[in-house]
């Protein structure tokens, strides 16, 4: 199937590979020289998708492990499977889920680090300011599409863009290139501009767009394709309709182009050849990053939402679907991209985090799963991250406790850190001025500390 056009045909727009923003047009500026490649960063972004239950990928094993075996219940691992992280963390000792081993041994060897409770919020906020209703709180709480959409970016009015998207327009003119935000899935929140274009990236490498072989650019079908993408129009729409094909072709032709010339990574990223699964995805962008890098490209955001974490039934076990299962092919993954990243000599130049719209309920569902929560655990990866840490404080984990911001006592815990704190930090490594933080990140205003400790100064 050519899953370009059917993602595209979605919007509208089939046979396009990228998407506008608005009707203003791009004025983001064309690709850098080629002598700008020993500047390159990239951002990937994994957004698990549906709610990843982070009260059981960060587990206390001191004294709090008694309220997390209590709450949990069934959902709780036995203390001696855990795998343990080195050091003491704001006091407290912790392991990570069994499955997620691998990134214990790159947090031991400081290429990891977590960033405890976070999530969307308006302005410093506690779980009893919560509940007398003595903050202002996100709205659509608990709702997924919304919460997607706010955890990237969106500030609940009529402008769709995300945070990486505005950090990216925001950049110094000589960091920025017109493929600097791109997808590879229907999601494009995160890298969504004002005014300028995502670029969608095939997780399938296919070469071809139709009839059109985008490998062999002298082919009459190539050449009609760029000659349609010359088209003019005067009416508004069918003008910014005719940009967006153009810049789709091109973007079709550039990555046709970079993944003809790209070395397969040796690394096992635990595919099995399945292009759309997070070793796909992952072992794509390690195949790419280097020859972005050698074109010239300074700056790249890259979004892979990716897996089925609405864990409300069956989040423990052996299958296809669960949490433990997924978890283990992500960390899996996240290893082979460290290592393929290293090898590549990219290691100082991405940064990977894993992110999800809101936590869990520790207060186990009635179907062998949670329900939805708020504040959850978040990671950092790479040669620039300032590993062996948990950024943050720790939440106690006790139904109706401190950090309970739920009526019924269900364990919704209220983060301690916000989502625009984690994206100010990571755009601010791409080189995003503290000066334009506000239009950036617009409630980043409410909050004292704007840059957390994640990354190598």
């Amino acid at each position: 199937m050519n899953r370009r056009r059917e993602f595209l045909g979605g919007l509208g727009l089939a046979g396009l590979g990228a998407w506008s923003s608005g009707l203003l047009g791009s004025s983001v500026p064309l690709l850098q020289p080629a002598q700008a490649a020993g500047d390159y960063r990239a951002l990937v972004v994994i957004f698990l998708d549906g709610g990843n239950d982070g009260n059981n990928v960060l587990v206390p094993t001191d004294g709090g492990y008694t309220d997390y075996a209590q709450s949990r219940q069934h959902l709780a691992f036995a203390k001696d499977s855990l795998a343990g992280l080195v050091g003491m963390h704001g006091g407290r000792s912790l392991a990570v889920h069994p499955a997620l081993a691998p990134l214990a041994g790159l947090f031991e060897s400081e290429r990891l680090n977590f960033i405890a409770n976070v999530g969307p919020l308006v302005e410093p906020s506690t779980a009893q300011k919560v509940l007398d209703l003595a903050v202002e709180v996100p709205p659509f709480l608990l709702s997924h599409s919304e919460q997607v959409s706010i955890t990237q970016g969106w500030t609940w009015s009529d402008d769709s863009s995300g945070w990486a998207g505005r950090g990216l327009e925001l950049l110094p003119s000589s960091l920025r290139n017109n493929i600097a935000a791109v997808t590879l899935n229907r999601n494009r929140q995160l890298v969504q501009g004002k005014r300028s274009s995502v670029s969608y990236l095939e997780p399938d490498g296919s070469r071809y767009w139709h009839w059109a072989d985008m490998a062999r650019p002298a082919d009459e079908s190539v050449q009609e394709l760029s000659r349609m993408a010359q088209w003019q129009f005067s009416n508004p729409y069918e003008a910014e309709y005719a940009r967006t094909f153009g810049q789709g072709v091109e973007d079709a032709k550039r990555f046709t182009s970079a993944i003809q010339g790209a070395a397969e990574p040796a690394a096992d990223f635990g595919d099995g050849g399945d292009n759309y699964s997070i070793g796909g995805y992952l072992r794509l962008l390690a195949k790419l990053m280097p020859v972005f890098r050698s074109q010239g490209l300074r700056r790249q955001v890259f979004m892979v939402q990716w897996g089925g974490f609405d864990t409300h039934t069956g989040q423990r076990g052996s299958g296809s679907n669960t949490q433990d299962t997924q978890l283990a092919a992500l960390a899996r993954a996240m290893k082979a991209f460290d290592d393929s990243n290293r090898a590549a000599g990219l290691d100082s130049n991405v940064v990977t985090l894993v992110m999800s719209e809101f936590g869990r309920t520790l207060r186990p569902g009635s179907g062998g799963g949670s329900e939805h929560g708020w504040g959850s655990h978040w990671w950092t990866m790479g040669g620039p991250v300032q590993g062996r840490q948990v950024v943050g404080t720790f939440p106690q984990l006790v139904l109706g406790g401190v950090d309970d911001g739920d009526r019924g006592q269900n364990g919704r815990l209220v983060p301690g850190i916000a989502t625009d704190q984690v994206a100010a930090t990571l755009m601010q490594w791409m080189g995003l001025p503290q000066s334009l933080f506000s239009e950036a990140f617009p409630l980043l205003g409410a909050f004292s500390q704007k840059i957390l400790p994640l990354l190598k100064v």
